[in-house]
């Protein structure tokens, strides 16, 4: 009995792994490299352009049409509708798109080439101002 039960147990987490693989779920995302970003940057100019436009502003010719209007990515992160900057969340509206939009899933895409997607459009908003160190 003892055996059949951790059988079960192996065999669910083995499913929920795959699943999680299969609908863009990542693990964990991988180290942000310069090359990393180099590949994002070539996805975006073909994939993301048209619509987000080439400075990340959602002024692309393509996207003028599209309602709602495509993300402006040179809005301050927690300014961004779906993901509110959310590395994560950015990542799964690459790989999952948003229903009764413009934006399709790009799935077609390895995990590797959507986190680069994800870093590059994170590097068309404002950088966060740090604020100072107050003196004692």
């Amino acid at each position: 009995m003892k055996r059949a039960g951790w059988v079960a147990f192996v065999a669910i987490n083995f499913l929920l792994f795959c699943f999680g693989t299969v609908f863009g779920q990542a693990k964990n995302p991988p180290k942000k490299t310069p090359e990393l970003v180099d590949t994002g940057k070539k996805l975006y100019e073909q994939n993301c352009a048209a619509c987000h436009g080439t400075k990340g502003d959602g002024k692309g010719p393509a996207g003028a049409v599209l309602k709602p209007a495509p993300t402006d990515f040179a809005k301050p992160l927690k300014e961004w509708p779906n993901t509110k900057g959310d590395q994560r969340k950015i990542f799964e509206v690459i790989s999952k798109g948003i229903p009764n939009s413009g934006m399709v899933k790009w799935d077609q895409l390895s995990e590797q080439e959507r986190w680069a997607l994800t870093y590059v459009v994170m590097e068309f908003a404002p950088a966060a101002k740090a604020t100072p160190a107050k003196k004692k």
